[in-house]
């Protein structure tokens, strides 16, 4: 089964790397969510987790509790743990998050969850420089629209997503995938654009910085 753990007290769940987004979100109780939008991405969750993340306006890495994951060399590394306050390994889950595969494939991802009472997404025309500040916990531009989406009680959600006026409701679950055939990478003039990146067909990674390589070699 793709989800190896969830547990609702702990507001935690663990999956494997090859999860789907919306496979996640369909497993998961009522008012409880991830730290992603429910839009279908290459790479499952260990793709998310390798690209650092999809559309927040939030630290992404924060919301990443562990991972398990096979580095270059074969080896099998396990950072981080199930419970919040688990903090074994630590050190290497958080350089994971957004490395692009330099170090290695996710296994097994935790992720932290969210309570919400209220959940809304909507979209308008427009692109995110159209929004100055939003404090909308998903914002992301696609096919000419503008995409806000948050949860919480009623008053926060309705005050985070009044930065876009007029915005029609949006309840269907994009599968995004066949933008991407080739993988899903970073640059200018694709489909798709969060606040971090423009994302486009085709594995282009942003440069590694000497350091990094030299942890991902250590390996």
């Amino acid at each position: 089964m793709p989800i190896l753990d969830l547990s609702p007290g702990d507001q935690t769940v663990t999956v494997s790397g090859d999860t789907g987004l919306l496979d996640v979100y369909a497993a998961l109780p009522a008012g409880l969510y991830p730290p992603f939008p429910p839009v279908e991405l290459p790479g499952g969750v260990g793709g998310l987790v390798a690209r650092g993340g999809f559309g927040q306006t939030f630290f992404f890495g924060a919301e990443v509790l562990g991972v398990t994951f096979r580095a270059p060399s074969g080896r099998v590394v396990r950072a981080g743990g199930r419970t919040v306050k688990n903090v074994q390994g630590y050190d290497l889950t958080r350089p994971f998050v957004g490395s692009f595969g330099a170090l290695g494939e996710a296994l097994e991802v935790t992720l932290r969850l969210r309570p919400g009472l209220v959940f809304r997404h909507v979209a308008a025309p427009g692109s995110l420089s159209d929004v100055s500040a939003t404090s909308a916990r998903f914002a992301w531009e696609h096919g000419g629209d503008l995409h806000l989406l948050h949860f919480g009680h009623a008053r926060e959600v309705e005050n985070a997503l009044s930065a876009l006026p007029g915005a029609r409701e949006v309840t269907e679950r994009a599968d995004l995938r066949p933008l991407f055939p080739d993988g899903m990478g970073v640059g200018d003039g694709g489909p798709l654009r969060d606040g971090r990146f423009g994302w486009v067909n085709g594995r282009h990674v942003p440069p590694m910085p000497a350091l990094f390589g030299k942890l991902a070699a250590s390996l």
